[in-house]
């Protein structure tokens, strides 16, 4: 079998929101499996130097306009979130504990979160309101918060984190088929490229 895609993300950035509802297509097309790694952007901004886009004069007024587009564009629901960002760990925690044992399921579940918080303007940061994400999905809600508490999946997250920064991941959502990277909703077509030359 090919390579898999790798889709790194963090469940507050919004371009890695618009990404999940592309990068299984991209996946599909070449017949390749599409692996979903959330990780935690705060760290990797840390040991990057970058700050959130938010905190940044000029560039942070275009992204909430980009964010804001880029919905239209693509027509899909996007209600700009508050309060953004949010911290993420409770979500990526659950999706390792799902991940574990159904792929298909952890998924489904990430694009729970992902449409609570960006298209129904949910606090994903909120235990409460990710261990309902969970049960949506059929899980059970103790199971599911449980999991949050878990040192397995505690460290699962982290390792995962420490991982990506590794390899280079320094903002989401970030691509990678092979050794290749791509930071960026918007390489999506050049990953697309890519995989049908062959890379160049």
């Amino acid at each position: 079998m090919s390579a898999p895609i790798e889709f790194y993300f963090d469940f507050s950035s919004p371009y890695a929101y618009f990404a999940s509802h592309g990068i299984d297509a991209v996946a599909a097309e070449f017949g390749r499996p599409c692996l979903w790694k959330p990780m935690l952007l705060g760290p990797a901004f840390k040991a990057s130097g970058n700050q959130r886009l938010v905190d940044q004069p000029l560039k942070g007024a275009y992204a909430l306009h980009d964010w804001l587009r880029l919905g239209r564009m693509l027509n899909l629901p996007y209600r700009h979130p508050d309060p953004f960002p949010v911290a993420t760990t409770a979500a990526a925690r659950v999706f390792w504990w799902l991940e574990a044992t159904d792929s298909t399921r952890a998924k489904a579940f990430a694009r729970a979160v992902f449409a609570a918080y960006f298209a129904e303007g949910r606090n994903i940061s909120d235990e409460d309101v990710v261990a309902g994400l969970a049960e949506g999905q059929g899980q059970d809600r103790q199971s599911a918060v449980d999991a949050m508490r878990d040192p397995r999946w505690k460290d699962r997250c982290r390792s995962e984190t420490e991982a990506a920064i590794a390899r280079g991941v320094f903002g989401a959502p970030f691509f990678f088929v092979g050794g290749e990277g791509f930071w960026g909703s918007d390489r999506l077509e050049m990953l697309r490229s890519w995989l049908g030359r062959g890379g160049w």
